[in-house]
């Protein structure tokens, strides 16, 4: 029996002074792991059109608290940031032509999964709030049909009956990565060279390493995940009352 997970992540955002409910994909990262050998490979999609999009991510602390939302422009093809200021506001022709220079990004991007989903052999597909991502990517052309698709924010919140943050979880289960490994409290994936790679800073693939390893925390140690989550959550609530 086929025993192989994927894991999706996004990394999206709007057109820099453009309509706030557009959401231009700037990367994807598809992981799958093979539950039989342990073994872990990442697929990224990079869109490099010449538009700057909005980045928005959370500064923690050391519970995985958000101190802070952080809004930047980031340029898609040179990762170049600049601040972002709330005021900016796109004519209507500069927008038309942000607009045409990403009508290639679904044709690409759907080329992409049809290589990956060709690849691999899978049919589960775990997402973390993943609504919107999976909108995102059927929208440009995608097919799910054939997978199961199950976000595991809501097992977790079922358990727990807690909205856990993926920066919170990364705590429940002392996530690290030196380079090579993947290490939690209780697990350790060995990493190829060419997946090292591509775990960048606030990159979607960081995204689904962490993903992959709350994955595996919470459905093969889940008594010490439980044990764990229930001390994250008595740590904040102490904080709270100082």
């Amino acid at each position: 029996m086929n025993r192989n997970i994927a894991f999706l992540e996004l990394k999206y955002g709007n057109i820099y002074g453009g309509y706030p409910n557009f959401y231009a994909i700037k990367e994807v990262c598809l992981l799958v792991f093979e539950t039989d050998t342990n073994r872990v490979f990442i697929e990224t999609f990079n869109n490099t059109t010449d538009i700057d999009m909005v980045s928005v991510y959370s500064k923690v602390d050391e519970l995985g608290n958000t101190k802070e939302r952080v809004r930047e422009v980031v340029n898609m093809r040179t990762n170049r940031v600049r601040p972002y200021d709330p005021e900016y506001q796109l004519g209507e022709m500069d927008l038309d032509r942000e607009f045409a220079k990403l009508r290639n990004t679904k044709r690409y991007l759907k080329g992409f999964f049809m290589k990956v989903l060709r690849k691999y052999r899978f049919q589960d597909v775990v997402t973390f709030d993943g609504r919107r991502d999976v909108f995102l990517c059927e929208k440009a052309g995608v097919d799910f049909r054939r997978y199961y698709i199950h976000d595991l924010q809501k097992d977790i919140t079922k358990d727990t009956n807690y909205l856990f943050s993926l920066n919170k979880l990364a705590k429940v289960i002392g996530f690290k990565f030196d380079g090579g490994n993947l290490r939690s409290n209780n697990l350790n994936y060995r990493l190829h060279p060419i997946a090292s790679d591509q775990i960048q800073p606030k990159s979607a693939a960081l995204d689904a390493v962490r993903l992959l390893m709350v994955h595996q925390e919470f459905r093969t140690r889940n008594d010490d995940f439980m044990m764990k989550a229930a001390l994250l959550l008595n740590k904040i609530e102490m904080a709270k009352k100082v």
